[in-house]
């Protein structure tokens, strides 16, 4: 994997200050993919009447993603808007989401920044990274979207990071593990990831989100077929599956394959 494969996702940002730290962040260490989920800050324009002042030349809520981003207007600029994580994030072969709570339904894997960038370092792409709402986090529902959870370890008794300083955590990994004098050159002339569809044979393309929901579909159909599911429990496995197709890396090959497997399975059984 490349910094050119790494998105970073901010769910519903409420504060367009920490949106332009996070662009300076994401900048400062080679990274330039930034996608928003249902941004918040409409209505954080209230200092835009004194930067415009200051001589930033800006005003709302745009002033103050730009004077906090310094040099990386750029990153804001090509930024995309999606209006579910859903949406921002099926393209992607795996999504890692940020949190420090755990729970029943917060994940039973979770790993630490340099956990988690040593795991995506020899991986394809592409991969985001999901954080949440400044003021609570990722939901239930976001997190259960990703693939593993990761967490930056702190002081118990003041755990909560600021959204741009834990972006520029895991931003740091990512530049120390995936930069390097091949990642530079890479990115000095504008190479970016080869699409799926311009894959040499025999590469190692896995599947998107989208896929992966496909796949698990497929799969948890034949597994009714055999008798799965009489009781409750077929959304849980299906969220097993999904997680797990994700952090192998599965192809679409290895898909239909594995499917073909389950799908034979269930029609041997009806005879």
């Amino acid at each position: 994997m490349r910094l050119s494969d790494v998105i970073i996702v901010l769910s519903r940002p409420a504060e367009a200050g920490n949106v332009g730290s996070v662009c300076r962040a994401m900048k400062n260490m080679g990274l330039s993919r930034l996608r928003l989920v249902s941004p918040e800050y409409e209505t954080s324009d209230i200092v835009s009447t004194t930067l415009s002042e200051a001589g930033f030349g800006y005003g709302g809520t745009q002033s103050i993603i730009r004077a906090r981003a310094v040099h990386a207007q750029d990153v804001w600029e090509n930024a995309e808007t999606f209006d579910s994580l859903t949406d921002a994030v099926k393209d992607c072969a795996l999504v890692v989401g940020t949190t420090r709570r755990r729970g029943r339904r917060r994940k039973q894997v979770s790993m630490t920044p340099a956990e988690t960038v040593a795991f995506l370092k020899d991986r394809p792409g592409p991969a985001a990274l999901v954080f949440g709402n400044e003021r609570a986090g990722l939901r239930d529902d976001e997190l259960e979207i990703c693939n593993f959870a990761s967490h930056i370890p702190a002081d118990e008794t003041f755990p909560s990071l600021n959204l741009s300083h834990a972006v520029m955590i895991y931003a740091y990994e990512l530049f120390r593990n995936l930069a390097g004098p091949e990642g530079a050159a890479g990115r000095a002339a504008g190479e970016d990831s080869p699409p799926a569809d311009d894959a040499v044979k025999g590469q190692w393309v896995p599947l998107d989100q989208q896929a992966i929901d496909a796949l698990v579909l497929e799969v948890l159909d034949s597994l009714k077929i055999l008798g799965f599911y009489k009781q409750i429990g077929q959304e849980e496995q299906g969220r097993f599956f999904r997680d797990i197709f994700s952090r192998a890396s599965v192809t679409e090959r290895e898909g239909h394959y594995f499917a073909g497997i389950i799908a034979k399975a269930a029609r041997l059984a009806k005879r």
